[in-house]
């Protein structure tokens, strides 16, 4: 079942040259919604604006999505997405998005990090490549503040931040220490990830120090909707980066 989630965008700009009230995207991740085949399904989510998957699909998959809704497809890679038949077929989709370099989708600024780990010759955890991807990113968040180029930042990756959607006491569902370190220096209104079955179907998403994080596994339509208009422009709100 696709679930739902509606989360305030601070960045009311992003919203004025559109003639639609919100930013509607389908996050995808792990597992194929098989509702989604049935074109019925796919007319009841109605309009979306992109399609973001978070890892460990087949592009022939990811591919189907963006032909039969209409829309960009960006992802990141998985801890499977490698190899064999995953690479023999990756022509299906468009070309995945490289950790830590921002782009744009929808309007929106979107921070990807794919499975650090995947240069191995097995799909192994490494958290010292997860620090790379996550300083580099952070180089040019603090370069785009510096010169005035503030927004807020939609984070997709695959594995979670440490501690939050986790499973600690296996490591390999484990999330990851840089991670959690630039989700509590950035504070993104939104962080998407897959990699981890919900422990519960009530668990899927949490908020922390004001950053939904939610697991995306199966399929969930995110709806970013602006700010009141008595709310602080995010330009106002923004806050240089504290002190490490």
């Amino acid at each position: 079942m696709t679930r739902r989630l509606t989360v305030v965008w601070p960045d009311r700009r992003v919203f004025t040259a559109r003639s639609e009230a919100s930013i509607r995207i389908l996050a995808v991740s792990d597992a194929v919604d098989r509702a989604l085949e049935h074109a019925t399904n796919r007319e009841a989510i109605g309009r979306l604006d992109a399609i973001v998957g978070c890892g460990d699909l087949e592009p022939g998959y990811l591919g189907f999505l963006g032909d039969a809704f209409q829309v960009p497809v960006v992802f990141v890679r998985g801890n499977h997405d490698r190899g064999g038949h995953w690479s023999e077929t990756a022509g299906r989709a468009p070309q995945h998005l490289s950790s830590g370099h921002l782009v744009d989708v929808a309007g929106i600024t979107v921070a990807p990090f794919e499975w650090p780990g995947l240069h191995t010759e097995r799909a192994q955890r490494d958290e010292w490549r997860a620090w790379r991807d996550v300083l580099r990113l952070w180089r040019t968040v603090v370069a785009r503040r510096l010169f005035g180029g503030q927004a807020p930042i939609l984070i997709i990756s695959h594995a979670p931040p440490r501690g939050i959607g986790d499973h600690a006491a296996n490591r390999y569902p484990l999330g990851y220490a840089g991670y959690r370190w630039l989700l509590e220096r950035i504070r993104p209104p939104l962080w998407l990830h897959g990699h981890v079955d919900p422990a519960t179907k009530t668990d899927w998403r949490t908020t922390v120090d004001g950053s939904v994080v939610a697991n995306v596994t199966g399929s969930v339509v995110v709806e970013l909707i602006p700010p009141s208009p008595r709310a602080t422009t995010w330009a106002q709100s923004a806050q240089p980066p504290p002190p490490t």
